[in-house]
């Protein structure tokens, strides 16, 4: 029955991310930020950077909801529940900042999250060492590729900088946190597989 509730929740949660429907449960750090000028460059550039991000945080959807369905031990399944929800924050921070930058999300979406989705699941039946193996590598990647959007975005643009620096915290705290579970170290040509699947997305996902 457990298995059968989590699929419920985990398809209610693919439709909402899908279709952009997402509440966060923290407060925007760039909420009390002030909208400094940028130009039509800056701004585009900006936007892209988000949608990046955005695009990223759909993937954390799919990835913690499919992993959860294989999680072994109940810590190990609150742990993922508890970085889905923080993800979900993320989504929903960087889905307000493209509107205020007046653009969108990736028109590729629902297949980001399919995609994630079967990735999670392949990592999740290899048994909870290696699924936070799979979380520790992702959420050093991420947090790579985060401090480098921190040197791209225009330096004007504040409110980006204060989602992105939030995320890149909350990101190294669910490495750590998977860590201390027992994650296993993943072989190196895995590690290699999913930089160049991340360098696909991110590529294709600043201008779609």
């Amino acid at each position: 029955m457990r298995k059968l509730d989590q699929l419920v929740i985990g398809l209610d949660s693919a439709l909402r991310t899908v279709v952009g429907i997402t509440t966060a449960g923290r407060l925007n750090p760039a909420k009390n930020i002030n909208e400094n000028e940028m130009n039509d460059i800056e701004r585009r550039h900006s936007a892209g950077l988000m949608r990046v991000n955005h695009v990223g945080e759909v993937c954390a959807q799919a990835l913690y909801a499919s992993q959860g369905l294989f999680a072994k031990t109940s810590e190990v399944q609150r742990q993922l529940d508890h970085s889905r929800h923080e993800e979900e924050d993320h989504l929903a921070w960087t889905a307000e900042r493209l509107r205020e930058l007046n653009s969108r999300p990736s028109l590729l979406n629902p297949l980001w999250y399919a995609g994630a989705f079967a990735i999670g699941l392949a990592a999740g039946r290899l048994g909870d060492a290696h699924s936070l193996g799979f979380v520790v590598e992702t959420e050093r990647q991420v947090e790579a590729h985060l401090n480098s959007h921190l040197e791209k975005l225009p330096q004007q643009d504040a409110k980006s900088r204060a989602i992105v620096e939030q995320m890149r915290q909350d990101e190294v705290a669910h490495g750590s946190a998977a860590r201390n579970l027992g994650a296993a170290d993943l072989p190196l040509p895995v590690r290699a597989v999913m930089r160049g699947m991340a360098k696909v997305m991110t590529t294709t996902a600043y201008y779609l």
